[in-house]
């Protein structure tokens, strides 16, 4: 009968150890896959919501560069966020919103006397809404804003109540 020494011996312990070694590194990497995909897809979702918002705030500012208050009336604005000649966002406004209405305070007088500046100004509070509906992303947004508008005695009497 021969006697192993001890390399004859072994029974196979390195190779159960190696393969748990290989399984937890799998396990690992396995796990760092699915959270770096996780982490991709909500950043891709706020970068999605940030642009529908912008898109939202570039089309109230739009609104309100034009005499909005002498015709309120809803619109549709497209926007191409990447530059390839396509609408990504389409912003719905709705009609704008005359919400409160205010005498102005008389000011003090001054050396210039402007033919806009009567005693019958009136400060009047607007709300405007736009949603954002992205057909890619899904995502919905809506952004209100409001704004004061000085008018006329005549043009508030017109589009306030």
């Amino acid at each position: 009968m021969r006697v192993l020494s001890g390399y004859g011996r072994q029974t196979g312990a390195t190779l159960v150890v190696g393969l748990i070694m290989l399984l937890l590194f799998m396990l690992m990497v396995s796990s760092s896959f699915v959270f770096s995909t996780t982490n991709l897809k909500a950043v891709g979702n706020m970068q999605s919501r940030d642009e529908s918002i912008a898109a939202a705030n570039k089309a109230i500012e739009y609104m309100l560069s034009t005499p909005f208050t002498s015709e309120p009336g809803a619109e549709q604005v497209g926007f191409d966020v990447n530059n390839d000649g396509v609408f990504d966002y389409t912003v719905s406004i709705v009609e704008p919103e005359c919400i409160q209405a205010s005498l102005a305070g008389t000011s003090a007088p001054s050396s210039v006397t402007l033919p806009a500046m009567s005693s019958s100004n009136w400060n009047t509070i607007w709300e405007i809404r736009a949603s954002v509906s992205d057909p890619l992303s899904g995502a919905n947004t809506l952004v209100r804003s409001g704004v004061r508008v000085l008018l006329t005695k005549v043009e508030k009497d017109n589009v306030c109540p």
